[in-house]
């Protein structure tokens, strides 16, 4: 009887945690699913803890960092072919021919996209994706939403994975083991590339999940915006009230005369990366001991481009993965 009773208040406990991990009591206007999501979230912070994480850090254990960013530069490459296709779907002419000159330039003299000529020559990296398309039309971008394994999106990105699959190169590399391995070694090498990222979401007293939100809606806005520092003059898509800014901290310390640090203008780097952070990039300011606020930390992705932001240690970024060739449906993750 007792055994009974017992496995009886297991079984409540469980439920009321589940019920707690499912409903949100006051759900925001961008994300009314915010239940599901943090579900979502916590599954695939569990699947990052104990798979994808410890793959990330044995591969930069055993791999030198020349390698590791040929490797990076590699996948950037075949990552422009799609920037590219979609720049022209969105009849941006001149960044189109810039990508294919990127890919020519890197694949000639760069050995097969190991090193990144492009960049040396002054030719931009771009950063698009059917998503980022489809919100260029003027299809509002819908609901949040976290996807298993894929990570932070919203309605429309998700919608937009099919596409991208379809346009993704390695979809149609023979054999399939050859497409599978590829894939494997984008999803390590990006994740470890995002190592520093995580260690700073770890060390923060913080909501993970509403600062990777509330990132990811930043960043794909300020895409969007063709990278106008500023989102005010891009039309209303349906995205709600404009997101705070992370570095709006530090700005309202100097305005109410708290005294700031030396380089207060200055934009520190993510561990790691010793690079300075690009326009529209997600930063967090961190506490000093004496009370000041430093510059805000920022996150970054490969090859010295900001990265997209919503990879925290449970998601590698949605827009950063190579799906595997030949199955009903787009890859586990997405690369951009």
């Amino acid at each position: 009887m007792t055994t009974t009773r017992m496995r009886a208040i297991t079984l409540g406990a469980a439920a009321l945690a589940l019920a707690g991990c499912s409903t949100v009591q006051t759900p925001s206007k961008e994300d009314p699913w915010e239940g599901f999501n943090r579900t979502v979230y916590t599954f695939n912070d569990k699947v990052d803890r104990y798979a994808l994480k410890p793959a990330a850090q044995g591969y930069v254990k055993v791999t030198p960092q020349p390698v590791r960013d040929s490797v990076t530069n590699f996948f950037a490459n075949i990552g422009d072919v799609y920037n590219a296709a979609n720049n022209f779907l969105q009849l941006k002419i001149t960044d189109g021919v810039q990508d294919i000159m990127r890919i020519v330039i890197n694949t000639v003299f760069g050995v097969g996209g190991l090193f990144d000529v492009a960049t040396l020559a002054k030719l931009p990296k771009h950063n698009q994706d059917f998503g980022l398309t489809l919100g260029h039309y003027g299809v509002p971008s819908g609901p949040y939403l976290v996807l298993p394994l894929f990570g932070p999106s919203t309605v429309r990105d998700g919608v937009a994975l099919v596409p991208n699959y379809f346009i993704n190169p390695l979809t149609y590399v023979d054999p399939a083991a050859l497409s599978w391995g590829l894939y494997g070694l984008n999803v390590v090498s990006t994740r470890a590339n995002l190592l520093g990222a995580s260690d700073l979401l770890e060390g923060a007293a913080i909501d993970r999940y509403s600062f990777v939100r509330n990132a990811y809606l930043q960043r794909r806005r300020y895409l969007l915006s063709d990278g106008r520092a500023s989102g005010d003059n891009l039309p209303d898509y349906g995205d709600g009230a404009p997101l705070p800014k992370y570095d709006d901290v530090d700005e309202g310390a100097a305005a109410a005369g708290a005294p700031a640090p030396a380089s207060a203008g200055a934009v520190a780097p993510a561990s790691g990366t010793g690079r300075a952070a690009a326009p529209g990039a997600a930063s967090m300011p961190s506490a000093l001991p004496n009370g000041e606020t430093a510059a805000p930390a920022t996150l970054e992705g490969p090859a010295g481009a900001a990265a997209p932001v919503g990879a925290s240690e449970t998601n590698v970024p949605g827009d950063q993965m190579i799906p595997p060739a030949r199955i009903g449906f787009p890859g586990l993750l997405r690369l951009h």
